[in-house]
């Protein structure tokens, strides 16, 4: 499958636009329920304003909510951001922190979130993301049985190897958005 999968997207990446730690967990925070297309369409100018986490937690949260409405979600995502914000200046000096265990300590950060951040900008593979392509196609492929993002990353983690977390994460949601789409899979194409 990984070897399909990288034959298929030999040069993946994250989808999210970014240019930081800060960048990548903002743009993650707001990609919940929504498409990674609409997210990078609000954050150029949402990075353009706010350009650390101080800038974030000194934001206005009725302008902040209007700057961000179209991903969804609009007022939980406020209140995550820009607590995360204020948490990042408190808990560590307002540099994001680069531990799974610190990161899930942050308002609107999950594992899935923080896998994103580890694996993408830090280069640490410390648990595979799981978003609904991941589920949807680890379930096709039948790698799960399980519904529950935390027990499908376990049984990611031990079938896939470590040095291949991110990449297979990344490979799995190109292939998601590509191949085996929810309705209609285009099982005829799929390497």
């Amino acid at each position: 499958i990984i070897a399909g999968l990288r034959k298929r997207y030999p040069e993946v990446e994250c989808a999210l636009n970014h240019s930081s730690a800060l960048e990548l967990l903002v743009a993650t925070i707001l990609s919940a329920q929504c498409t990674d297309v609409r997210v990078n369409m609000v954050t150029p100018a949402l990075f353009q304003k706010y350009r650390s986490a101080t800038d974030y937690a000194a934001a206005n949260p009725e302008v902040f909510e209007q700057e961000i409405k179209s991903t969804g979600f609009f007022r939980n995502k406020t209140k995550s951001i820009l607590g995360m914000a204020r948490a990042v200046i408190e808990r560590h000096g307002g540099t994001v922190p680069n531990t799974m265990d610190d990161l899930v300590k942050l308002p609107g950060v999950g594992r899935k979130t923080a896998n994103v951040l580890l694996g993408s900008w830090f280069k640490k593979n410390e648990g595979v993301v799981v978003d609904t392509h991941v589920t949807r196609i680890a379930r096709r492929l039948k790698l799960t049985r399980q519904s529950d993002a935390v027990k499908i990353e376990r049984d990611l983690m031990k079938l896939v190897p470590r040095n291949e977390w991110t990449d297979f994460s990344h490979m799995v949601i190109h292939h998601g958005r590509q191949i085996c789409d929810a309705r209609r899979p285009k099982c005829e194409v799929c390497p």
